[in-house]
């Protein structure tokens, strides 16, 4: 039997309000990159899941679904290597977010063949804009898997 599921303390950026507005500018700045919102969400969503956020895949899941993003897209952006409904925009946008994530995963992070492969598709701003995307999801994933913020805590 699973015990009860609690947070160990309120969100930091809660406690600490003055980081919430520089964090809200940067999703601004995120979503100004010219960079189609279902990939962002996609982006954030497949970030969380690699950290084992389950309060930012909740809530990432649900962002996601407002802004477009399909049931199936949803479901098996786990898998989106092997899954037909991501475009090779979204898959190149993708494995940027994987590596940029797993730094410590082999020793040249971001390879450049995952770079070009990105900047095939996307200028300069948009790269920005995914990175900065992979920044503030780890930034969260990684406040919310410490303190242990439940899904659907957040309404």
């Amino acid at each position: 039997m699973q015990s009860e599921l609690r947070s160990r303390m309120q969100n930091p950026v809660a406690l600490l309000p003055a980081a919430q507005r520089p964090i809200q500018e940067l999703f601004k700045a995120v979503h100004s990159g010219g960079v189609d919102a279902e990939t962002l969400e996609l982006v954030h969503l497949r970030v969380s899941q690699i950290n084992g956020c389950a309060a930012c895949v909740d809530a990432g899941s649900k962002t996601a679904r407002k802004a477009g993003v399909s049931d199936e897209r949803l479901a098996t952006v786990v898998t989106w290597r092997e899954a037909p409904y991501f475009t090779p925009e979204e898959r190149a946008a993708l494995e940027l977010a994987e590596a940029a994530t797993r730094l410590a995963d082999r020793p040249d992070a971001v390879s450049d063949e995952v770079w070009d492969t990105a900047a095939t598709y996307y200028d300069e701003k948009q790269l920005a804009a995914i990175i900065l995307m992979v920044g503030v999801t780890n930034l969260f994933n990684r406040l919310n898997a410490t303190t242990r913020q439940i899904a659907g805590a957040w309404g």
